[in-house]
């Protein structure tokens, strides 16, 4: 009982440890919008429809409801993707467990957020999409990169016009004709980062998600100053770009960090904070 007992511990040893070699090997890349980034080695991803690409013209009014919406639906994928990648280097549970403890729960937290888009969709007294159809993921192979919903394109929905994402998968840019005519977006530079310890993925990888949601969020203010315009000159900078500047500060201060907790060098990122207009 005792060999069968060391093979199985070599084995999955190797497992890490491969794990381990590809993401210090190939780091993790960031990329503009639609290259395929950010999967863990031999870990699996989720594979989730994609929501921005399938909503009908979103009225101005809602805009920012449904903007918030979309980036909550792209953190929930960083957030279970790297719950997949510590699975696949330290399995626990049944045969069901991904099942039962990750694409279940997943579901539901896609119905609620699905099921707030089309609220708002009502409350600007437009009709209301059925999205439910969008809720259900399962699995990519691994090595394979979730599509996410990314930041809204600039001036009416032009595929590609989006903002860089950092996250997992970068879909940005394919979305429908949703922002107000004229609404500027944040022009932020996206961080180059080195090659990320193992141990330090999924925090990175969560931060990352967190700098694509601060775009999407500031991007959604944009679109309501333009089809609201509200304050003096300097409304943009002191109400949306200097906020936003202060939450990607703490963010990349985190990734930082993270390298800093599993003893590797610490990038300095803090070059990557400042943003501008488009």
């Amino acid at each position: 009982m005792a060999r069968p007992t060391r093979k199985n511990a070599v084995l999955k040893l190797a497992g890490v440890g491969a794990l381990a070699a590809l993401l210090l090997a190939g780091g993790l890349q960031l990329a503009s919008a639609g290259e395929n980034t950010g999967s863990t080695g031999g870990a699996q991803t989720v594979n989730c429809p994609t929501v921005r690409d399938k909503l009908p013209a979103v009225p101005a009014s809602a805009v920012a409801g449904v903007e918030r919406e979309l980036a909550n639906l792209d953190e929930e994928i960083a957030r279970q993707n790297e719950r997949l990648a510590k699975q696949a280097a330290n399995p626990q549970g049944g045969p069901n467990f991904i099942n039962n403890a990750i694409l279940g729960p997943l579901k539901s937290k896609r119905v609620a957020v699905l099921d707030r888009i089309e609220i708002n969709f009502n409350r600007a007294g437009a009709q209301r999409p059925d999205l439910d159809s969008l809720a259900t993921c399962t699995l990519n192979a691994p090595g394979i990169a979730s599509a996410l919903n990314g930041s809204a394109p600039a001036g009416g929905g032009n595929a590609g016009a989006g903002n860089a994402g950092n996250g997992n998968a970068g879909n940005a840019g394919n979305g429908n004709a949703g922002n107000a005519a004229g609404a500027r977006t944040v022009n932020c530079p996206t961080p180059q980062i080195p090659a990320v310890p193992a141990g330090a993925a999924a925090n990175v990888r969560a931060e990352l998600a967190q700098l694509d949601k601060q775009i999407s969020e500031a991007n959604a203010r944009l679109v309501q100053q333009a089809a609201n315009p509200q304050g003096g000159p300097n409304f943009i900078n002191n109400a949306i770009l200097g906020p936003l500047k202060s939450k990607r500060a703490a963010a990349l201060d985190r990734i930082e960090i993270a390298f800093n907790r599993v003893g590797a060098q610490r990038p300095d990122l803090d070059r990557f904070a400042t943003c501008g207009l488009n």
